[in-house]
């Protein structure tokens, strides 16, 4: 398997990319779901910093990601999709990148208004943004949860669309981005 892209098929960063990032993000989503109605206590401070610390690392990944992606070709949607098809796959791409880059930069901005710091596995202490604010804790609280429902149906929608072109098209696009041919 190829390094880079190529006109047809994803290369084995870009690949790794994706999967790695798609177990990281829909692993936080569903943490993020399930800690929040959890009672204050251990477990809860405990998930809170794990959440927090995998969130980083997201956003350091999306940002090589992002850098891989702009230096290398994206392949070829196939010539005979309709364009409104061709439009949909690159506007939903592009809002997959921007909530990429959107939960972990509100998560870090929510945690700077709540007081709390955010630690990457113990390694440093990243610089708060923002001095607390309870108002600007609320609204960005706000925000990162409706990003994260927001990012739960683009994610569906991304999976719905692969899985109507493997059923009813009888097309496999997945394999332009699964790691084997």
């Amino acid at each position: 398997m190829e390094f880079k892209n190529s006109e047809d098929r994803y290369g084995m960063i870009a690949i790794t990319f994706h999967w790695v990032m798609a177990l990281l993000i829909i692993s936080l989503l569903a943490l993020g779901l399930y800690m929040v109605d959890l009672p204050v206590g251990l477990e809860k401070i405990k998930l809170y910093g794990l959440h927090k610390e995998f969130g980083i690392l997201v956003l350091m990944l999306v940002i090589l990601r992002v850098s891989w992606r702009l230096s290398n070709i994206v392949p070829f949607l196939p010539a005979h999709l309709p364009d409104w098809q061709k439009l949909a796959a690159r506007v939903s791409h592009f809002l997959l990148y921007v909530l990429m880059l959107a939960m972990p930069m509100t998560g870090w901005l929510l945690s700077s208004a709540a007081g709390f710091p955010v630690s990457f596995f113990g390694l440093f202490i990243l610089p708060d943004f923002l001095s607390p604010n309870e108002y600007l804790r609320f609204l960005l609280s706000e925000t990162h949860k409706w990003l994260g429902f927001g990012f739960i149906a683009l994610i569906g929608v991304h999976a719905a669309a692969v899985l109507q072109h493997y059923v009813i098209y009888r097309e496999n696009i997945l394999k332009r981005i699964l790691p084997w041919k």
